[in-house]
């Protein structure tokens, strides 16, 4: 596994479920509020420090919460109302100008299957359907809007052999 994380150049992720709780709330004029992980940014922001590219495939319309939250991570790779995921998946690949075997993604929910089925590496959050995670190659210890993301993000940065480093840029004193 450690191999196969190794190569990952691109991380995509759901959202609903995987970034989030997976509620979702709206107000009484109909704004529909979501609330993100702190952590969770954290871990895409060391991910994106290092290199590597992370993108978002929803099936959900876009809305103002998710579209802030991408801006505030720096996030541009974002696809809205994706009813096939693995197809989405192949026109970034186009794009990107990268293989599937350097490409993660990260589900919780039966529409994520195809596309998990493709990467190189897939993900589960801990409270994916069981569908889920009997396909995924990973499947985090969190649940998905509680540190599912960073843990992910955690290990291809581990290995990467890039931790340590990361951890000495926080943890180093300076004289």
């Amino acid at each position: 596994m450690k191999a196969r994380l190794k190569a990952i150049k691109l991380l995509l992720l759901d959202v609903d479920g995987v970034m989030t709780d997976g509620k979702i709330t709206y107000t009484d004029s109909g704004e529909e509020i979501k609330s993100f992980c702190s952590k969770d940014g954290f871990g895409i922001r060391l991910l994106m420090d290092a290199g590597i590219n992370v993108g978002i495939i929803t099936g959900r319309a876009a809305n103002g919460a998710l579209t802030s939250r991408c801006i505030n991570l720096g996030i541009h790779l974002v696809l809205h109302g994706i009813k096939n995921k693995a197809a989405a998946l192949n026109e970034i690949l186009a794009s990107q100008q990268i293989d599937l075997s350097e490409v993660a993604f990260a589900g919780d929910d039966i529409p994520d299957i195809p596309a998990m089925q493709l990467c190189g590496v897939s993900f589960a959050v801990a409270n994916a359907s069981p569908e889920v995670i009997k396909q995924a190659d990973y499947t985090t210890s969190n649940r998905g809007g509680d540190g599912a993301v960073r843990e992910i993000c955690e290990a291809i940065l581990k290995a990467k052999d890039l931790w340590k480093d990361i951890l000495n840029q926080f943890t180093s004193t300076v004289n």
